[in-house]
């Protein structure tokens, strides 16, 4: 009875201590006027987003243009300044990447890429994704979900205490699973909430209200299109504002929230800038960037490496920012590519069981291609479909080690692949001077549509490298069946 007596007292004392940190985390919502579970700080919230910046900027890298920099930085402290935490000092940042993206980090710090600019079409759509974000700023979004993490982490420390089998490996992680799928992203809720802040502040900074609307649209015919290509892929879909199972014209409760805003508005407030915006991004880099390498069709050539390779017809390439990924039509099968320092003159061979921990190899035997020296073999191991046979290949070329990991779908299939994988790894050659031309960016035109002028017709001219047809609609806001209309400016692609 004492033991039990004493144990009672322990645990009201852990609820005691527990219910006075809750209560003192709750901070009010500069946005919102509620109170919130908040675990960190203003002067936290800006370190971490000030720490956080250069590695942002060193994954994605910054787009090399002050112009268009400094236009993204004005139309971005104009809402800045009609928000709820006007004192921040504000960081709009372009980066130079193609996806379809922008978001925010704590503590006042915004990304837009290049990427989802391709696709926006007035000022006024800039605007509402850039306000979108701030939504998520002032409404301390991020912070609130860091918030959240640390005391699921806090629970469970406590939880183990008194219950030994929390405190097993299986046990954490399913632990942190849980807590990572009551965090994960910012959930309905909360995008909803940065759509309405977002509305508001275009409204108080004289832009037109719909255009938040209208940009999630832009974001709809995305995600419709990539689960489309997804399933041509054999992947899954990816989507920036996946959040909506319908048309943001068929979401009564989206349109209910951005709807407020117009009780906001400025007399006259409509700022478009459809013109303004097209002249600013007018030779703006679409697709890949030179300092990421090109691809052309199912060629993919680098200048800055000096590189080009083939991969087999009708598969897709992805360009990441560490790697190059090409998929055969369903997904089933996949090369990957990366390079890699050479720090020591060893062969290939050695490379390969030295640096990339690969002991057992197959049918391993040098390659002498284009004059460059390599090693291909066979290993088993685990890829994302299970233990599968995997050709593994590695290329020198000057001072560098380019590898190549190449499986399949479905197991004991590399047969069937496999002299796709090998052609591809002799492709591989130094980049000619014939070749550097196609080494170089597409840039974004602008054109004035002439009668009879179809996208399908435009796709034959672009050297857009994949569905042209359906990207230059996206571009133009006319997915998925809409022509240019007549003395319309629309984008093109050269």
């Amino acid at each position: 009875m004492v033991k039990a007596h004493a144990l009672s007292r322990f645990f009201l004392l852990i609820w005691l201590l527990l219910s006075s940190s809750l209560m003192s985390a709750c901070a009010v919502n500069p946005a919102t006027g509620e109170r919130d579970f908040v675990l960190m700080s203003e002067d936290s919230e800006i370190k971490l987003g000030r720490e956080s910046h250069q590695q942002i900027i060193d994954q994605f890298g910054l787009y090399d243009d002050p112009a268009l920099q400094a236009y993204v930085q004005n139309v971005g402290e104009q809402l800045a300044l009609s928000s709820h935490r006007s004192d921040l000092v504000y960081r709009f940042t372009v980066l130079d990447s193609d996806q379809v993206n922008a978001f925010a980090l704590p503590g006042g710090y915004i990304y837009i890429t290049r990427g989802i600019m391709a696709y926006l079409n007035s000022e006024a759509e800039l605007a509402a994704v850039l306000g979108h974000e701030i939504g998520h700023v002032t409404a301390r979004h991020s912070v609130r979900q860091i918030s959240q993490q640390q005391a699921t982490g806090f629970g469970f420390l406590i939880g183990s205490i008194f219950v030994p089998e929390l405190r097993s490996a299986g046990a954490q992680d399913l632990f942190n699973l849980l807590g990572t799928a009551w965090i994960r992203g910012y959930g309905r809720e909360h995008e909803l909430e940065a759509d309405s802040l977002g509305a508001e502040y275009l409204a108080r900074s004289g832009y037109e209200p719909a255009a938040m609307m209208e940009v999630i649209g832009v974001l709809k015919d995305q995600e419709t299109f990539d689960k489309e290509l997804a399933k041509i892929e054999g992947r899954e879909p990816r989507a920036y504002h996946g959040l909506f199972a319908t048309h943001p014209k068929n979401d009564t409760r989206l349109q209910e929230v951005v709807g407020k805003a117009n009780a906001l508005a400025r007399d006259g407030a409509s700022r478009v800038n459809r013109n303004e915006y097209l002249s600013k991004i007018e030779g703006m880099t679409f697709g890949d960037s030179e300092a990421q390498g090109i691809r052309r069709g199912s060629n993919f050539y680098h200048a800055g490496l000096g590189f080009a390779i083939e991969f087999p017809k009708g598969w897709k390439v992805d360009n990441q920012p560490k790697s190059i990924i090409s998929r055969a039509p369903q997904g089933a099968a996949v090369i990957q590519v990366g390079v890699e320092d050479i720090n020591k003159r060893i062969a290939a061979s050695d490379f390969i069981r030295t640096r990339l921990k690969v002991s057992s190899l197959q049918q391993g035997r040098d390659l002498s291609s284009h004059g460059l020296d390599g090693y291909t073999g066979i290993t088993r191991g685990k890829t994302p479909f299970g233990q599968r046979d995997i050709r593994i290949s590695v290329v020198y070329l000057d001072d560098k080690a380019y590898t190549f990991f190449a499986t399949t779908k479905e197991a004991g299939a590399i047969n069937t692949y496999d002299k796709a994988f090998l052609a591809t790894v002799n492709s591989f050659h130094r980049l000619t001077d014939d070749e550097r031309p196609l080494a170089k960016a597409l840039s974004i035109s602008v054109i004035e549509a002439k009668e009879g002028d179809t996208y399908a017709g435009l796709a034959k001219q672009t050297r857009i490298p994949n569905y042209a047809e359906s990207q230059l609609r996206l571009m133009n806001d006319q997915y998925p069946q809409g022509e240019p209309r007549p003395h319309q400016r629309i984008k093109i692609v050269k």
